[in-house]
């Protein structure tokens, strides 16, 4: 098979070598004091909800997946048992482009009640963005993009993915939890 013999680099291997570097790149661009406002903002809600639509919601149920095994009272947006935001609680949307309607739809209805709205996004310019209480940059610029290397939103998902599960690090530090008192709470499957 052409790429796959010798020391020629196969396109899987130059895929991962892009998306780690350029995953890297943006974390590391992201500022101290926004990790810290958002921990804060999280651990200070009676109740956190997280939205994203497609590839970013499934990155966001595996946030909120953790934010309950950490202690913390979390619900996914759209789901049939959520409960309504209130006044105090924390929204915590991933949104790549940050333009998507449902997500500012959902931004609206946050800021109308009076909660708290954190904005994972690839776009700190977007309408998502600004109309967040605190947004975070994940900064992906076009002219570097490669496309064939990491399609469409591969790496905003990537980073929102990685961002996520070290803020989860964050909070069980910050909460004194160890992977122990987690796992008590971890879902028992059948």
């Amino acid at each position: 098979m052409a790429g796959t013999s010798g020391s020629e680099p196969t396109t899987f291997t130059q895929s991962q070598d892009y998306i780690a570097r350029r995953v890297s790149e943006a974390l590391a661009g992201i500022p101290a004091g926004v990790v810290q406002r958002t921990v804060e903002i999280l651990l200070k809600a009676p109740e956190i909800f997280v939205y994203g639509a497609g590839r970013s919601g499934i990155i966001g149920r595996a946030f909120a997946m953790r934010l309950v095994q950490v202690g913390l009272a979390a619900f996914v947006i759209g789901e049939s048992t959520t409960p309504i935001v209130r006044a105090g609680d924390a929204v915590f949307i991933l949104s790549g482009r940050g333009e998507s309607q449902s997500s500012i739809q959902t931004a609206n209805i946050v800021r109308r009640e009076g909660a708290q709205l954190v904005v994972l996004t690839g776009r700190s310019s977007s309408k998502l963005a600004h109309a967040a209480n605190l947004a975070i940059p994940l900064d992906f610029p076009e002219d570097k993009q490669q496309p064939e290397l990491a399609p469409l939103g591969t790496l905003f998902e990537s980073a929102s993915l990685q961002f996520t599960d070290a803020l989860i690090s964050a909070i069980m530090g910050a909460r004194g939890e160890s992977e122990e008192s987690m796992r008590r709470r971890h879902a028992i499957m059948v």
